[in-house]
């Protein structure tokens, strides 16, 4: 059975084509920096391997690109799109609709619309993808993966906000919790190494949107993000936390309008805000040149993820591990050490030289005398989706 996954970010699209059972990679690929003028669409099948450099405006325009790849006569691997029995989409809002791997059907797509409000960055681009795939893919079933269902474990002292109870019996207001798929699947693999049962570990998904998670003995306790993708974390273009009354400033003191002041929490804040990039790469390469806007970026981004390990630790009443995942957890040499310095009180110290590498798989970095265990786990959310759509409809 061929299933393809496509994991529509709020700039990239990841996609990997899948044999399941036995989880072959048939190929895999990434359009990245969707939306700007230097956008790439990376493609790797065997001993084919394209990197291309080209404008994608869109996410459609983007999945159209990669379809005409998996087809290309001389380096596809698709005779025709009828080979595929599966496409498994990555969905990042379920709300408290979904909480299981769902097959789409249209009222299953008119409930991810709805929550768009919720996810603006993302539901939007994942509703795209399964439009797309749906006219390209005709006789696939399409299946939704849900980011929020792997924080279902999440007890109500943490998911509970400490508002009137009617949001929550009425309207569903609540944390919800997002990047659960990655979350939930580089927790197992750190559960296998480990060869605990019992285990308390923080994952730390560091990418354009970021999160952290509280897994106990395998299960979600607390996460980051919250009712929408905008808390926690310093992300690319998205604030994390801030004092809300901020927002009333904006609005009653100076006169910004909601929908403007949503907006540049969702899409001007963050690195973006703090330096006039976006990409993690821009802003090291830049902070190395001397740039003291993006040296601080660097060092606030680096802060907000030391505060939550402390408050993770302390929820969890101890800590085995702490993981590194996603394109900047597992590449950024910088931000690693950053995070890990002045951490001896919890135990915790970085080995440098193990610290300089890109993984490629589970790696130790933590130096011999380090009482909590660092790793680096490559997330394969990609993996994940393909083996619960397998599980859904074989």
């Amino acid at each position: 059975m061929k299933i393809l996954v496509i994991n529509s970010g709020s700039s990239s699209i990841k996609y990997q084509l899948f044999k399941m059972p036995g989880e072959e990679v048939i190929c895999s690929g990434l359009v990245e920096r969707i939306g700007e003028e230097n956008a790439a669409i990376h493609f790797k099948s065997g001993n084919n391997k394209i990197d291309e450099t080209l404008h994608v405006s869109s996410h459609k325009e983007g999945l159209e690109k990669v379809v005409e790849l998996l087809l290309d006569k001389k380096t596809g691997v698709l005779k025709s799109t009828s080979e595929i029995h599966a496409v498994g989409h990555r969905v990042v809002h379920g709300g408290s609709t979904f909480s299981n791997t769902t097959i789409i059907n249209q009222k299953v797509k008119d409930k991810i619309k709805r929550l768009f409000e919720l996810a603006p960055q993302h539901n939007p681009a994942n509703y795209e993808g399964i439009e797309v795939a749906e006219t390209i893919f005709p006789k696939a079933e399409q299946i939704a993966v849900f980011d929020t269902a792997f924080h279902q474990s999440i007890p109500v002292e943490a998911y509970k906000y400490a508002i009137p109870n009617k949001f929550l019996d009425q309207h569903h207001i609540r944390l919800y919790g997002f990047h659960g798929t990655s979350h939930k699947y580089v927790s197992e693999k750190t559960n296998e190494f480990l060869g605990k049962s019992k285990s308390k570990i923080i994952t730390i998904h560091l990418g354009n949107g970021c999160s952290m998670t509280a897994v106990k003995d395998g299960k979600s306790m607390d996460h980051t993000l919250g009712f929408g993708p905008v808390t926690g974390l310093i992300m690319g273009s998205r604030s994390g936390d801030i004092d809300h009354a901020i927002i009333f400033h904006l609005v009653n003191k100076l006169g910004y309008a909601l929908n403007d002041v949503n907006n540049m929490l969702q899409k001007e804040s963050g690195m973006l805000g703090l330096t006039g990039y976006s990409d993690l790469r821009d802003i090291e390469g830049e902070a190395e040149k001397g740039n003291k806007e993006c040296q601080l970026a660097l060092e606030m981004n680096a802060y907000r993820i030391k505060k939550y390990i402390g408050a993770y630790t302390a929820a969890m009443n101890g800590l085995d591990a702490i993981v590194f995942t996603a394109g900047i957890g597992e590449n950024s040499l910088v931000l690693r050490k950053l995070i890990c310095t002045n951490m001896e009180f919890l135990g915790m110290k970085l080995d440098e030289n193990k610290n300089n590498i890109r993984a490629k798989k589970l790696t130790e970095i933590q130096a011999e005398n380090s009482n909590i265990k660092i790793l680096i786990v490559p997330t394969n959310e990609e993996l994940e989706i393909a083996k619960q759509s397998y599980d859904l409809i074989k």
